[in-house]
């Protein structure tokens, strides 16, 4: 067996016993610390997959700053533990009948789109065409890079512009412009007779 199809086996069952264990956790701490590992072997299964700018988004946004967030919430909010399994066979019959549905949608449009193909049957457009070897061998970071630094560089600079002046426009509207009641001075006398 090749060892990249082995990590893809690995990443995929991985993630799929992560994402069974965050649902089914008791405790809430640890379905956090679960869905950041659940993240990461997302990640090292994008990377496999050659796509190295999803994976550094699931990196920065979903790992630094959505799972560090749900953490920070949960630690604030205090939650206690409860058993999520009480109501469980309550639920069973309409939780089967939502998940029938949607797997009947989910075919009815799948083999709508393959019965649409308008090119399956034209003789002009019948042929297999490996567009692998036609592109040249770059990553997508690479790519992203000399799009946007090319084509795009006066929409890209004018992004960045905006960008400045919402900061400025920030911290201008939390400015208060009276210097007397902007310097917190402290009143110890009032501290202590407190």
């Amino acid at each position: 067996m090749n060892f990249d199809l082995a990590l893809l086996f690995f990443f995929s069952i991985s993630i799929l016993f992560n994402a069974l264990f965050i649902v089914v956790g008791i405790n809430s701490i640890y379905s956090i610390f679960l869905l950041v590992f659940l993240f990461a072997l997302s990640t090292g299964l994008l990377l496999l997959l050659e796509s190295e700018f999803m994976a550094l988004i699931f990196v920065i946004i979903y790992i630094g700053a959505i799972s560090v967030l749900f953490l920070f919430v949960i630690l604030m909010l205090d939650l206690k533990n409860h058993n999520s399994f009480k109501k469980f066979y309550d639920y069973m019959p309409s939780i089967n009948l939502l998940v029938l549905i949607f797997l009947f949608s989910f075919f009815v449009i799948i083999f709508d789109s393959f019965a649409k193909n308008y090119y399956i049957n034209n003789f002009l457009f019948n042929f297999n065409t490996n567009w692998f070897y036609k592109i040249e061998c770059m990553t997508d970071l690479n790519a992203l890079g000399q799009i946007l630094y090319t084509h795009y560089v006066v929409e890209f600079l004018i992004l960045g512009m905006i960008l400045l002046l919402a900061v400025i426009g920030a911290v201008s509207l939390t400015f208060n412009g009276n210097k007397k009641n902007s310097i917190f001075t402290q009143k110890t006398f009032r501290q202590v007779s407190r």
